[in-house]
């Protein structure tokens, strides 16, 4: 039974289920399917897909997620970011619309899925430290003005071609903005009102009016439904897509997606591994550091590898339901959390109204203007816009800002898979630059004490004959030649200096490289008529050097277990 438990975390919640708790899933799941369908739908359109596909993407995926799960709050399903990856992979190998544009989608689902059960096999869960919150933070902002620029054809009533870069969108747009259908706007300023209302005003207005919580939480969310059912039934009744030729969504096939044979291209799979790794990660960092934040609100915790497995699953789930990949968003994932899920059953029966959605009410969504749809991923992507992230990087570091800053621009203006590995490999870059040059400082001993600190920041004793250096790095082959040349300038400047102590308080690893270094430094050292001495040696560093003749040729250099050690026995205390 505990290791059922521990595959299926949604078993050992429902040991200790109460009827308060269900009450609470149910309340949850039943407003996040209200936020679910119309955007779903929408982030499908942003894909390149046809409407249902979202739908079809919040079904078997959403089961699969909640049964593996480790997340009780995670919303997983169609992303804005991840449609947007979508189309501009795909887009890449087939023509929009085709036959062959929907099987490379599918094809990217089934690659993420492998991706992250690779992962998961290899225990890479802690993966997603190696991609920086500068690096995140610039590629997410730039991402959303991009899927917000790419919505404006629709909110315009324009038939534009797809684009490369935001440039080339917004030359594009202004040059065929003469030629907006002017209804079409109408209804996209209405939708756009509407929906801002919903979110700034209606709250507040219900509150003051004194309706209970557990009202007013649905009709707020429910928001991006309201301009869906309106939009549709003004399009309707008007007959506005016959007499303005207001673009709608048309005929939205009815019935559950059946599972399906998925068609293996080898050549295909070349094509999109490189887009599929970027989409496997992006949304796993995303789902983990959405899942992790409302984890830590209720004193849980989730497991990172749970995750790639539960993840990854689901995408093999969204595979074989014939649709593209799923990951977990941040706006319903908020809303989840907010409506008060306690457990993934709030996810089972968001999945089972949007299986009902699709079942019997798709051909309501017939009059849907496609502008609608814009105005609802509009607003769901404004508030990845944040500005303030660089403002507050900038204060704090200035070589992560520019990283931040970096990756903007160039997602902004080459492209979101390449901007974001440009902004992977200069985060790297810059890592390794500082690494290259760690900090050392000169330490002495304060007053009587046994610490020893920076020469240069605090008022401290030296010994004239001994050099204490602490090296506040690890030892590898970007920085030894660094460290090398900082010891011998030190003994040129102080040149009384007999012993030369090295403080490895902070080298937690030493590579062959910083080895070989170390070994020509006791030479050079002793040419001089100095002696090299190490202290403080942790247990696994030294393991690596008893491994080597180094110790044999310190000579009469030591290992001390303290600095305060070191410099008593060398000035003959």
């Amino acid at each position: 039974m505990q290791r059922l438990e521990e595959t299926f975390p949604l078993i050992k919640w429902l040991t200790s289920y109460r009827k308060e708790t269900f009450i609470s899933d149910l309340v949850a799941g039943i407003i996040v399917a209200i936020m679910l369908v119309p955007q779903s739908m929408a982030y499908a359109m942003l894909a390149g897909l046809p409407p249902e596909f979202g739908l079809y993407a919040s079904i078997l995926p959403l089961l699969i997620y909640s049964l593996l799960g480790s997340s009780r709050t995670l919303a997983v399903g169609p992303v804005a970011i991840a449609s947007l990856m979508v189309s501009t992979t795909v887009s890449q190998v087939a023509e929009q619309g085709s036959t062959d544009y929907i099987n490379a989608a599918i094809n990217l689902s089934f690659l993420v899925g492998i991706i992250l059960l690779f992962l998961r096999a290899l225990r890479l869960g802690a993966i997603v430290n190696f991609i920086s919150h500068s690096v995140l933070s610039g590629f997410t902002s730039a991402a959303a003005i991009v899927i917000a620029v790419s919505q404006f054809k629709y909110l315009l009533g324009l038939d534009l071609p797809r684009a490369s870069g935001i440039h080339n969108s917004l030359e594009g747009i202004f040059k065929a903005l003469s030629g907006s259908n002017m209804m079409t706007v109408s209804l996209s300023l209405s939708g756009l009102l509407l929906l801002w209302f919903c979110k700034e005003k209606l709250c507040c207005q219900l509150q003051k009016l004194g309706w209970r919580d557990w009202i007013v939480q649905p009709i707020c969310k429910a928001g991006p439904m309201f301009a869906v059912a309106l939009g549709s039934i003004v399009v309707w009744l008007f007959s506005l897509d016959r007499t303005f030729e207001v673009d709608t969504v048309g005929m939205i096939p009815q019935g559950l997606p059946s599972l399906t044979a998925l068609s293996i291209d080898l050549e295909l799979w070349r094509q999109l591994f490189v887009p599929a790794l970027l989409i496997a990660l992006i949304g796993f960092i995303e789902s983990v550091s959405v899942g992790t934040t409302l984890a830590s609100k209720r004193q849980e915790r989730i497991d990172p590898n749970k995750e790639l497995i539960a993840l990854g699953m689901a995408n093999f789930g969204a595979a074989f339901s014939g649709t593209y990949p799923v990951a977990g968003g941040f706006g319903r994932s908020m809303v989840n959390f907010s409506a008060g899920a306690q457990t993934t059953v709030a996810s089972v029966i968001c999945a089972a109204l949007v299986g009902i959605t699709v079942a019997f009410f798709t051909p309501l969504f017939y009059f849907l203007p496609k502008a609608i749809l814009g105005v609802v991923i509009i607003m769901a992507v404004l508030p990845l816009i944040d500005m303030k992230a660089f403002l507050q990087c900038w204060k704090f570091n200035k070589a992560d800002a520019l990283t931040l800053l970096a990756t903007f621009i160039l997602v902004l203006f080459i492209g979101v898979e390449l901007g974001i590995l440009c902004g992977i490999s200069l985060s790297i870059i810059l890592l390794l630059y500082r690494s290259s040059q760690p900090h050392i400082a000169i330490v002495g001993r304060v007053g009587e004490s046994a610490h020893f600190r920076n020469v240069e920041r605090h008022s401290v004793i030296t010994d004239q004959s001994t050099l204490a250096i602490r090296i506040d790095e690890s030892l590898y082959f970007a920085n030894t030649r660094f460290v090398e040349e900082f010891v011998l300038e030190q003994c040129v400047k102080h040149s009384e200096t007999e012993n030369v102590v090295l403080i490895f308080t902070a080298v937690n690893f030493v590579d062959a490289s910083a080895l070989e270094t170390l070994e020509q430094l006791v030479t050079n050292l002793r040419q001089e008529g100095i002696t090299l001495h190490l202290s403080e040696v942790k247990g696994p560093v030294m393991d690596q050097l008893r491994n080597t003749h180094f110790l044999e040729l310190l000579g009469n250099g030591k290992v001390f277990f303290t600095t305060d050690q070191a410099m008593k026995e060398l000035a003959g205390i």
